[in-house]
C-alpha cells in the first residue's frame, strides 16, 4: 500500500528537473523523456509509470532514470532511496516492473510484455495497408535516424504509438529535404496499420487546404468543408509556412484546431522554419501550435549520410563500392533529398550503360551536383545580405558600429556563418565589416561558436540561415 510519503518529493525533483531544462532551452526533451506519473512509494522505493515499453527501454538507454534518482537523493538526503519503474498501458493493465539499485544502476530488467509500441519497423507488405493519400515509402523503417534527427524521429514514434495522447499537436520544423514529411507520413501509416478502429486520417499540403478552402467559400460548400477537417483522428497538415499572410485560410485552421483538440485528434505539422518566425501568421494560432512539442531537424553529419545512402542502396537490392558511398556521403552535406538524388543518378547511370562503377566515373557524373553543393563560391555579400534580411535591418547597418542589441547579434551572427562557410581571415572579415580591427571581429565569432554549443534554438536558427545562403547563390 502506498504511504505517500515521497509524492511531495518527487513533484519538487520533478520541478527542479524541469527548471533546469527549460532554462537550457530543453523543455521539449524534457517533456518526452522525464514522462513518467507518481503511482506509489514504500519506506525506500518510489514507485513510478511509463506508458510503454519503448519509452521504459529508451529512458533507460538514456539514464533519465538515474538523473532523477540522483536528484531525489539529493532532494530527500537518502542515499537508499530506489525507483521501480513499471509499465502501464492505458487501461491500466499488464505492467511489468524493472528496479534501479542505489548505485543508479538499472539491474536485469524482468520479461516485459509485448505491447503496441511502434518499434521502427514496418509490418509486412504483404498485411500494409495503403492509405490513399499517404505513401507507402513513407514508413519508421525506411527513415534513418542520425543525431540530427534521433529525437524527432522518438518523438513521432511516441505520437504513432499513442494518437492524441502524447505530445499534441507536434510540430517537426526545418530546411527542406530533412525528413519533415517523411515522419509525418510515417506517423499517418503507422496508425493506419495498427489501430483495431478505422480512424479518420487526414494528410495535406497548407497549399491544398488553403485552395479547398477558397473553393468551398467559391461554391458555398462551407459546411462539407467544416465537417471534413473537424471530425478527423489525425491531421497532418503539410508545410504551413505557406498559410503566411492567409488570413482568413488562419482563422479557419484555428477554428479547426479546437474543434480536433476537443475531441482529442491528433495534430501534426511541418514547417521550413521555427513558427514563431512566420512573419504575418495570426499570434492565436502560433500560440496553439506552440503550446505542444516543436522539434527541428538539421542536417545529417557524415555517419548518418552514409547509413543512409547504404540503406537505400539495399532497398534497391544494388552495391556499390564502399569508397563512392563514401565520396558521395562526404560530398553531399545539404539535406536527404539532395543525397538521394546524388545516389539515384549513379545507379540509374549504372544500370543504363551496364558497366560496373568506379570512383571516377562517379566524381564526372556528380560534378554539378558536388558543385553546386560547395561553399567555395559563396559571397559574403550574400551572407550579409541574407542575415540582414532576416533581421529585417539594412547591410549597412550590419557593416555600421552601432551597439545596439538588434544590430550586435546579427552582426555576430554573420561574422560566425563567414568564418564557418568562407576562407575568409579575422582580418578580412574586419575590413568588410566596417573597418574593425582583428580581434573583435575574432571574439565575436568565439561567442557565437560559445553559444551554439549550449543553445540548441541558436544553433537551429544559424543551419536555416546557412541553409539560405546557400540556396540564395543557386
Amino acid at each position: 500500500m502506498s504511504e505517500n510519503n515521497y509524492k511531495e518529493a518527487w513533484e519538487y525533483t520533478m520541478k527542479v528537473l524541469h527548471d533546469k531544462y527549460k532554462s537550457e532551452n530543453k523543455g521539449d526533451e524534457f517533456k518526452l523523456w522525464f514522462n513518467m506519473k507518481y503511482v506509489e512509494d514504500t519506506i525506500d522505493t518510489i514507485t513510478v509509470s511509463v506508458a510503454n515499453n519503448f519509452l521504459l527501454q529508451s529512458m533507460q538507454k538514456r539514464g533519465h532514470f538515474d538523473i532523477v534518482l540522483k536528484k531525489l537523493k539529493e532532494i530527500t538526503d537518502q542515499n537508499d532511496i530506489k525507483l521501480n519503474v513499471i509499465v502501464v498501458k492505458e487501461e491500466n493493465i499488464e505492467s511489468e516492473k524493472s528496479d534501479k539499485t542505489e548505485s543508479n544502476e538499472v539491474t536485469e530488467e524482468k520479461p516485459v510484455k509485448e505491447t503496441k509500441a511502434p518499434e521502427a519497423s514496418e509490418p509486412k507488405k504483404a498485411s500494409f495497408k495503403k492509405h490513399q493519400l499517404l505513401d507507402e515509402e513513407y514508413t519508421f523503417d525506411t527513415f534513418i535516424p542520425g543525431d540530427n534527427s534521433r529525437f524527432a524521429y522518438n518523438a513521432a514514434i511516441a505520437v504513432a504509438n499513442e494518437p492524441g495522447k502524447k505530445f499534441n499537436p507536434i510540430l517537426f520544423y526545418g530546411g527542406s529535404g530533412l525528413g519533415k514529411t517523411h515522419l509525418m507520413q510515417a506517423i499517418g501509416n503507422y496508425i493506419n496499420n495498427n489501430n483495431t478502429e478505422k480512424l479518420k486520417i487526414c494528410y495535406v499540403s497548407a497549399e491544398s487546404f488553403t485552395n479547398e478552402f477558397i473553393l468551398s467559400l467559391k461554391e458555398k460548400t462551407e459546411k462539407a468543408f467544416k465537417n471534413k477537417y473537424r471530425n478527423l483522428d489525425v491531421l497532418l497538415l503539410d508545410d504551413i509556412h505557406f498559410l503566411q499572410g492567409k488570413e482568413s485560410t488562419q482563422e479557419e485552421l484555428y477554428l479547426t484546431f479546437d474543434a480536433l483538440s476537443q475531441k482529442k485528434a491528433q495534430m501534426v505539422f511541418t514547417c521550413d522554419r521555427p513558427i514563431r518566425e512566420i512573419k504575418t501568421m495570426a499570434e492565436r494560432l502560433v500560440s496553439r501550435i506552440s503550446s505542444g512539442m516543436c522539434i527541428d531537424l538539421q542536417p545529417p553529419n557524415y555517419e548518418t549520410r552514409y547509413a543512409i545512402l547504404q540503406k537505400k542502396i539495399e532497398l534497391q537490392h544494388r552495391t556499390l563500392e564502399p569508397e563512392i558511398i563514401d565520396y558521395i556521403a562526404k560530398n553531399v552535406e545539404t539535406n536527404v533529398r539532395e543525397l538521394e538524388s546524388a545516389l539515384d543518378k549513379v545507379l540509374g547511370y549504372e544500370e543504363l550503360i551496364g558497366k560496373k562503377l568506379n570512383l571516377d566515373i562517379v566524381k564526372n557524373q556528380l560534378r554539378d551536383i558536388i558543385n553546386s553543393n560547395s561553399t567555395e563560391n559563396i559571397s559574403l555579400d550574400i551572407i550579409q545580405k541574407v542575415i540582414a534580411e532576416n533581421f529585417q535591418i539594412s547591410v549597412a547597418d550590419l557593416k555600421s558600429k552601432k551597439r545596439d542589441k538588434k544590430f550586435v547579434v546579427p552582426r555576430q551572427i554573420a561574422i560566425y556563418i563567414a568564418r564557418e562557410l568562407t576562407e575568409m581571415a579575422y582580418t578580412e572579415l574586419g575590413n568588410e565589416f566596417g573597418g574593425k580591427d582583428h580581434s573583435t571581429i575574432m571574439t565575436a565569432y568565439r561567442k557565437v561558436a560559445e553559444q551554439v554549443k549550449i543553445d540548441s534554438t541558436l544553433e537551429s536558427k544559424i543551419q536555416l540561415y546557412m541553409r539560405e545562403i546557400k540556396e540564395y547563390k543557386k
